[in-house]
């Protein structure tokens, strides 16, 4: 409706002066300045380009513009004086002009009489092109033609622009969870509407092995397909046709495609399907859960370099990068200490580190691509080994100490640190809403706000140095398309911004009212399924609350945004009560609560259960011995009520609970582990009455013989969505922990710590220590 109105307003006054709100480009360009009026985009309004890439955008615009109204718009050529050919209609024009400096800069030109885009390259007008597209109204978008004919009107605006860095990156991973080729292309046409330019590929792993190589059948048998705990076959992998289409595609979008071939470590898929490439040489399978394999590639093996060297030939006739990822992080290097090859290697090269052999596997590898006429690109490890070759590019992910090290070296470095918001696998919000991740915590503003130049190199000649930035869309808990796309966006908007926009350009006020105005609506009509920030509450990680008399309800989002609620168990609509202030309550209810953004969308409606409540009584209990008793069931079981089909048990006394986790040997691979479940009973010593949150990641927790936390039915059980608050009297309460161990999604329970915390009502977290079990 406001997008209508804006169009009617238009329309009946086209002389208007251009406000800023009219203005929604992201990337915000660097020169930007309004004008007067609008031109207005009819039926009528012809296409015109002077050479071949010039002509190849206007097409593009043209498809797009069929594709969203039905509408075919005429393409001419401009003649070589135009002048004249110009003034007999409404044109759009788009110019090869070599006197724009920059190979992706652009001038593009808004008045009421025309619009002109021009740069020196097609990858520039391709640029202008997305800044026009989001001068339109975000009906462009439409993947289906609109049923109106009405007249489009774009501000008139003056734009020359031109990226802070030359790339800008975002990384996919399919080695752990496939992405089919359609879900590639579909984040491909997204993120080309921002101006990224670089799709980093990563293929190999030790889950999984995604790219057909001709010479190498049984990498596909063996390596491609896994069989999980849950005894579930995961497999997928792309053809060489699959590779070809996904980079032409991307080529058509001015987005370069770098593949990456992992070595010499997260390679055990390759190693399942020709063992011969390890140390041992032992029979093996890909690995069934997230980490780091100690089976690696064996540098002592000739066998080794040929197998990466027919790879990388097949590999290099599908990616026409100049650049090439050989990965080289987090490469164990115990099997190399124990292996008589490695160690003759070593002798013979005069190595006396371990972490040498690694450089030696990158050094000659890297000579290798470059006689394929490749650079490589590789994780901050490969300057551990102290001699890496000038021209290999560092890709910091640790941290920024990475890079700071590499161009102190006069290394080239792309900046991806998770410690600045740059892994969009890490949690954006209150982890109690979203689905399980690997950790972290990378809010929108957290991205947004990162600048890619470390502050130890800015004002320094290593700064030139920053190729640019890209983040990191890990797969180990993204389960399939839908949750990359609630991981990616809209953090692939801010990465956009911060790898185009000068520093001093940038606003996260006005990036954000961009982004849930105009750009929300984009998003829609690509049927992207974004992140939209449900509400929180500070000090509280719960959906079940619990007072004794009357409380207040704060709540917040992680940025600007208006929160709508409802007390009355009612689904929030746009007419529903605004949040203003903390919410008074005094009786219990059921709280639903959302975000609801300026163009009338309503994110997803957080349901928060709060009970008034009495301090639940203690037992009277005469004597207590320290610890819980225990029973530990050796056995297949993937749920609680599988206990009871197991027989025999033995019993313990436990004093703390992170040992419910300790009663079989668990190898750090985790492979031939002898499966359990335990049970702890007795009783738990609440310090003082009051209101206490507890959170726990065992399957099961039982406070006062009801059940509390269940995380039984939990993907990868990793962290819990369960927390709860209760009114307990101070005294012994009755507690029961089930613990069940195995592989979950990927995930081993041995790794959770089993602990049970609690904290005073928004307090600081305790763990529940042996001073409080007893039975």
């Amino acid at each position: 409706m406001k997008n209508k109105l804006f169009l009617i307003l238009a329309l009946l006054m086209p002389s208007l002066v251009v406000r800023a709100g009219d203005i929604n480009i992201i990337p915000m360009p660097q020169d930007i300045v309004a004008g007067e009026g609008y031109f207005p985009l009819t039926a009528t309004t012809q296409l015109a380009w002077n050479g071949a890439e010039a002509k190849q955008t206007a097409l593009f615009f043209a498809e797009k513009l069929k594709t969203a109204t039905g509408r075919e718009i005429k393409i001419v050529k401009l003649k070589k004086n135009p002048q004249k050919q110009l003034s007999k209609g409404s044109f759009i024009t788009f110019t090869i002009d070599k006197t724009i400096e920059g190979d992706e800069a652009y001038r593009l030109i808004v008045t009421p009489e025309r619009i002109q885009a021009s740069a020196s390259t097609g990858s520039g007008l391709f640029y202008a092109l997305q800044s026009l597209l989001q001068l339109c109204p975000p009906d462009i978008e439409n993947q289906a033609p609109l049923k109106t004919s009405a007249t489009w009107n774009i501000p008139a605006v003056t734009i020359n622009d031109a990226p802070r860095f030359p790339y800008r990156g975002f990384h996919l991973d399919p080695c752990r969870h496939f992405l089919p080729v359609a879900a590639v292309k579909k984040q491909l046409d997204m993120l080309a509407t921002y101006k990224i330019n670089k799709m980093h590929f990563h293929l190999t792993e030790d889950q999984g092995w995604r790219i057909e190589i001709k010479k190498y059948p049984e990498l596909l048998k063996y390596g491609a397909r896994r069989t999980e705990a849950e005894g579930n076959i995961y497999e997928g992998y792309y053809t060489q046709d699959d590779i070809r289409d996904i980079v032409a595609y991307a080529a058509e979008r001015h987005i370069e495609v770098i593949p990456e071939l992992e070595m010499p470590g997260h390679e055990l898929a390759a190693i399942s399907a020709y063992p011969e490439l390890s140390c041992r040489g032992d029979s093996i399978t890909p690995r069934i859960i997230w980490g780091v394999e100690d089976i690696v590639m064996c540098p002592g093996k000739e066998a080794m370099f040929t197998f990466l060297q027919n790879v990388i030939d097949e590999m290099v006739q599908l990616f026409p990068s100049q650049y090439f990822h050989i990965g080289g992080d987090e490469s164990p290097r115990k099997e190399w200490a124990k292996c008589p090859r490695c160690q003759a290697r070593m002798k013979e090269l005069g190595y006396t580190r371990e972490a040498q052999l690694q450089d030696y596997v990158i050094e000659r590898v890297s000579a290798y691509l470059a006689t394929k006429g490749k650079r490589i690109i590789g994780w901050n490890e490969i300057l551990e080994g102290g001699n890496l070759q000038r021209d290999a590019i560092v890709m910091s992910w640790w941290s920024e100490e990475g890079a700071i090290a590499a161009a102190r070296k006069n290394h080239q470095v792309i900046m991806t640190p998770s410690s600045h918001g740059l892994y969009f696998d890490h949690y954006q919000g209150d982890p109690i809403n979203e689905p399980t991740s690997i950790g972290g915590y990378a809010p929108l503003e957290k991205v947004y706000s990162y600048n890619p130049i470390p502050e130890e190199l800015r004002g320094t000649p290593s700064e030139k140095l920053v190729l640019g930035v890209q983040a990191n869309n890990w797969s180990e808990y993204t389960l399939g398309p839908a949750q990359l796309e609630n991981r990616l966006y809209p953090r692939a908007l801010a990465l956009a911004e911060i790898a185009w926009t000068q520093p001093e350009k940038k606003h996260f006020r006005d990036f954000c009212r961009r982004l849930d105005g105009d750009a929300s609506l984009r998003l829609n009509a690509h049927h992207i399924n974004y992140n939209i920030p449900q509400p929180e509450i500070p000090g509280v990680s719960s959906n079940r609350l619990a007072f004794t008399d009357r409380t207040k309800i704060t709540l917040t989002t992680t940025r600007p945004m208006s929160i709508i609620y409802t007390t009355d168990g009612t689904t929030p609509t746009t007419h529903s009560k605004r949040y203003t202030a903390p919410i008074d309550i005094s009786r219990s209810c059921q709280l639903k609560t959302a975000v609801i953004l300026p163009t009338g969308q309503i994110g997803n409606v957080r349901t928060i259960s709060i009970q008034k409540q009495t301090c639940s009584p203690a037992a009277k209990i005469k004597t207590a011995q320290p610890g819980l008793k225990t029973k530990i069931y050796y056995g297949k079981v993937r749920k609680p009520d599988d206990i009871k089909r197991i027989s025999s048990s033995k019993d313990t006394i436990i004093n703390h609970l992170e040992q419910l986790r300790t009663f079989t040997h668990v190898s750090p691979d985790v492979r031939g582990v002898e499966d359990y479940a335990a049970v702890a009973e007795g009783y738990i010593n609440i310090p003082a009455d009051g209101v206490y949150e507890f959170t726990s990641t065992n399957s099961q927790i039982y406070i006062d013989g009801a059940l509390q936390i269940d995380n039984s039915r939990v993907f990868a059980p990793r962290d819990t969505r369960q927390n709860l608050e209760l009114a307990l009297s101070a005294g012994y309460h009755k507690l029961k922990v089930v613990f069940i161990g195995g592989i979950f999604g990927g995930w081993p329970t041995y790794w959770n710590d089993a602990k049970l915390r609690f904290r005073p009502s928004r307090g600081e977290w305790t763990d529940v220590g042996e001073n409080m079990l007893y039975h």
